[in-house]
């Protein structure tokens, strides 16, 4: 994507100056603090790159890991906040939880969250109010969205699970969402639980003993670092996943549908670089998706033995085969 298409994307030119590359600290060049760096940062760091910053010159970045594990989470944040950094950059619920328990002058731009006003973060998300914002991965018809789809790829579909972590309070969200929405489509539904790594062969027994007709998973940046895993048990046992990241979806997961997490990460750049600019994230709009996109596997749907309408192929974003 390129810069022009970007911030055509997210409403105008005139929403993102280029880079001015303000010196800061006494002439220090900006510092980015990122908690758990990895590929699915590219986006973000190219997006700074496409608003004129360099790496070295003129915007530096430092990095903590975490994996995900609450408590190393909360030590990544805070010692980004003592370094100091410029502005805190984080994925997911639980990583912007820790970086606002960690400081609350240190500016925190979050990508792609679930709910921030019920995790805390913000006030609202037209007026965040405090050292927060970002943009969110939610919205409310979402959860029923992905179970009218499930049945509509799956119409004998009765039975669906959610493999999900009750540390991240977004994950709440999904699953009250989809309680709601799935009697009304025929659907029992059941949860079951994942809090860390170590969690998931259990996690997969239940699933193994139950089958359901088809299980759906969440963005939680715990069971993001156990995709391979997941993908690889599903397709072993023949069990169509619903994934929110088409990347899962390309990896092997049946389907997927969700906001683009590129346009996410792309997106959080030009939040960092605002701030930078001097904007106040008090003042900056938590952004919502502007667009979902679906994506089928069709050589996983021919792996688990499960026949894709040529209906469904035809509204699909992306096919891959």
């Amino acid at each position: 994507m390129k810069r022009r298409e970007f911030i055509a994307l997210v409403g105008g030119a005139a929403a993102w100056p280029l880079a001015t590359h303000a010196q800061q600290r006494g002439g220090t060049i900006p510092r980015i603090g990122i908690i758990d760096d990895g590929p699915i940062w590219q986006p973000f760091k190219d997006g700074l790159r496409e608003a004129g910053y360099v790496v070295g010159q003129t915007i530096a970045f430092e990095t903590r890991t975490a994996n995900g594990n609450p408590e190393r989470l909360q030590a990544a944040a805070a010692e980004l906040a003592r370094r100091p950094v410029d502005v805190i950059a984080t994925y997911g619920t639980p990583a912007s939880r820790a970086a606002k328990a960690a400081t609350s002058t240190v500016p925190i731009v979050m990508i792609a969250i679930g709910d921030p006003v019920r995790a805390g973060l913000v006030r609202s998300l037209a007026r965040p109010g405090g050292n927060v914002t970002g943009n969110t991965i939610l919205s409310p018809d979402l959860a029923p969205k992905r179970l009218q789809l499930v049945k509509e790829i799956i119409p004998s579909a009765a039975r669906v699970a959610l493999l999900w972590n009750p540390d991240n309070v977004s994950n709440v969200v999904i699953l009250e969402q989809l309680r709601d929405a799935a009697p009304p489509l025929g659907l029992a539904f059941t949860a079951v639980e994942a809090r860390k790594a170590a969690d998931f062969d259990g996690a997969f027994a239940i699933l193994a003993r139950e089958r359901p007709d088809a299980v759906l998973l969440t963005s939680d940046p715990v069971h993001h670092a156990q995709i391979r895993r997941t993908v690889d048990f599903l397709l072993q046992n023949r069990l169509p996943g619903m994934f929110q990241n088409r990347d899962d979806a390309a990896a092997g997961g049946l389907m997927s549908y969700g906001a683009i997490f590129v346009e996410m990460f792309w997106q959080g750049a030009f939040f960092v670089q605002k701030i930078l600019n001097g904007a106040k994230p008090a003042d900056i709009p938590v952004q919502t998706p502007q667009r979902y996109e679906l994506v089928i596997n069709l050589k996983t749907a021919k792996a688990i033995g499960l026949p894709i309408s040529e209906a469904v192929l035809l509204r699909a974003d992306q096919v891959v085969e």
